[in-house]
């Protein structure tokens, strides 16, 4: 039967790669069949197909490089055929259609001595707790020594992780014993799920006797991805002291591309929940683990109990601070009362609040004659006299459960009916708009400034888009879209000292008999003419 390879070239470095499956996926992610961490190769390159009849041919995927085929661009399925040039990015790869052979890793892994397959050794991790120092598995005086000082580092590095205030702090001491102790691992990683979602994330990583300060990639692309996934999901622990080799990973390419010879993986196991992975690979066959497998295995899932606890420890405390900046933040725009039901009711992964569509109550309050107070006043008076207000009006917009968007200069924008839903956020608006009238009448009463301030409040009702808008340097938190704009435009016919609001907000009132019809106006930017409602406050 014709098999189809693939010969990837790296420098002086050829690799066979077996086509097995009759659609086969080339590309950067992970889970592609060949998996390329190059330059040059999109997420999902080129694909390769089988048809019915037995022809193979290949696809470019939209990638933003290209693919070329004996050096032709590849915009429409081309057939393959022998000694064909595939070119993608920087990479080639060479068509070869032979009868099934063992590729040259098979025949190269095998123990040239014993000629013995490779040991791999999957474990459920509740069956290896303690496993390695259990007296039927020690023998030898040297054994049983190396056992006590491996215990004795345990107890250590137990009281060391309670200390360890970082996760960075936790890795150093994880690393430490792991290439002190466990002969074949070359490469260790820590991955954690931080956000609980499933997915694993490289927090920390680390060379073996590292002279040349090498750094591995931080995305994780030298990682067995599937293997540490399986370990995740399954709880349990891989130890593999060949993988090309093994029957169980023949089919993950990515294994051969990343280099990765050997690997041992185990669960981060809290109680009933896995908090992450502690990964430790090699690019040599480790011959050592197909005698010393099962106790190194052991050693290594045990150590990894040690480092889960403290992991959930680290996850709690940086959920803790994640919260405390999110409270903070929220903080700027709802009462305290409003922002612990947020903390309590969302489970904030993020300090941004995606934007989304609600119904609200948008709340504009313009002091009135501000440039005039401007022009008579020094900058640090005119600072203070905000300060006071602001600090006065606020109060009244937290006392009805309104949100600020934010000041424009003199004037307060302020929200009702998000983040959190208000089927009264009308009434609420109209509530606040009075309460800061009134407020202002009790301090303009007792000289709360050296002159009589006024206000106009405009309020309009209808859909917004609420949340986050802005860059990762600064978020506000604020409501778009034609709503706004009409409140802002009835602010400015507003008369001194009252409160105007639109035919919407009238409608949703529970008490409409506070206003009276003020008349239909048009507005710059609006092709409807708009009822606009008043009510008089020196009557009420």
């Amino acid at each position: 039967m014709t098999q189809l390879t693939l010969v990837l070239t790296e420098g002086n470095t050829e690799t066979e790669i077996s086509v097995k499956q009759d659609v086969f996926i080339i590309g950067r992610l992970p889970d592609c069949d060949l998996f390329l961490p190059f330059g040059g190769i999109s997420r999902r390159h080129a694909r390769i197909v089988k048809s019915s009849r037995g022809i193979w041919t290949i696809e470019d995927m939209g990638s933003k490089n290209g693919t070329q085929l004996n050096y032709n661009s590849v915009t429409t399925p081309q057939e393959l055929h022998d000694g064909d040039v595939i070119l993608l990015g920087n990479v080639t790869l060479t068509v070869d259609f032979t009868t099934d052979v063992e590729t040259p890793y098979s025949q190269y892994l095998k123990n040239p001595e014993t000629n013995s397959q490779a040991v791999t050794i999957l474990r459920d991790v509740q069956e290896l707790q303690q496993q390695w120092i259990e007296a039927s598995g020690i023998h030898g005086k040297n054994n049983k020594e190396k056992a006590i000082a491996r215990l004795k580092d345990l107890v250590e590095i137990a009281k060391n992780l309670c200390a360890a205030a970082s996760i960075e702090e936790i890795f150093s001491q994880v690393q430490q014993v792991v290439f002190r102790y466990i002969d074949g691992i070359e490469r260790l990683a820590l991955l954690i799920d931080v956000d609980n979602s499933g997915t694993l994330q490289l927090i920390n990583s680390a060379i073996k006797n590292n002279s040349e300060q090498i750094e591995l990639p931080s995305d994780g692309s030298w990682i067995s991805r599937s293997i540490c996934q399986k370990v995740f999901t399954e709880k349990v622990a891989i130890q593999s002291a060949d993988t090309r080799s093994d029957e169980r990973f023949s089919c993950e390419q990515s294994i051969l591309v990343k280099g990765i010879m050997s690997a041992m993986a185990v669960p981060l196991w809290d109680e009933d929940k896995v908090v992450g992975v502690l990964y430790g690979d090699a690019n040599l066959y480790s011959s050592h683990w197909e005698n010393n497998g099962e106790e190194e295995l052991s050693f290594f899932s045990t150590l990894a109990n040690l480092v889960a606890s403290s992991v959930q420890r680290w996850l709690l405390a940086e959920r803790l601070k994640n919260q405390e900046v999110i409270r903070q933040r929220l903080e700027r725009y709802h009462s305290p009362a409003v922002v612990q039901q947020l903390i309590i009711a969302k489970s904030f992964t993020d300090i941004r609040l995606p934007p989304i569509e609600r119904e609200i109550s948008i709340l504009f309050a313009d002091l009135v004659g501000f440039t005039e107070i401007s022009e008579r006043k020094q900058p640090t008076e005119i600072a203070e006299l905000l300060n006071k207000l602001f600090e006065e009006m606020l109060k009244e917009v937290f006392a009805n459960g309104g949100t600020l968007d934010k000041y424009i200069g003199d004037c307060i924008m302020a929200f009702f009916g998000a983040p959190e839903p208000q089927i009264d956020h009308a009434d609420q608006a109209v509530s606040t708009a009075k309460a800061m009238l009134s407020r202002l009448q009790v301090l303009n009463a007792s000289n709360f400034w050296d002159e009589p301030l006024q206000l106009r409040i405009a309020i309009n009702s209808g859909k917004a888009i609420v949340g986050d808008v802005g860059s990762s340097q600064r978020l506000d938190y604020t409501a778009l879209g034609p709503t706004i704009n009409l409140a802002a435009r009835m602010e400015q016919i507003c008369p001194i000292g009252e409160c105007v609001i639109s035919e919407a907000t009238y409608h949703i009132l529970t008490e409409q008999s506070d206003f009276q019809l003020m008349g239909d106006h048009r507005f710059k930017g609006i092709g409807r003419v708009i009822k606009v409602y008043q009510t008089n406050m020196s009557l009420k």
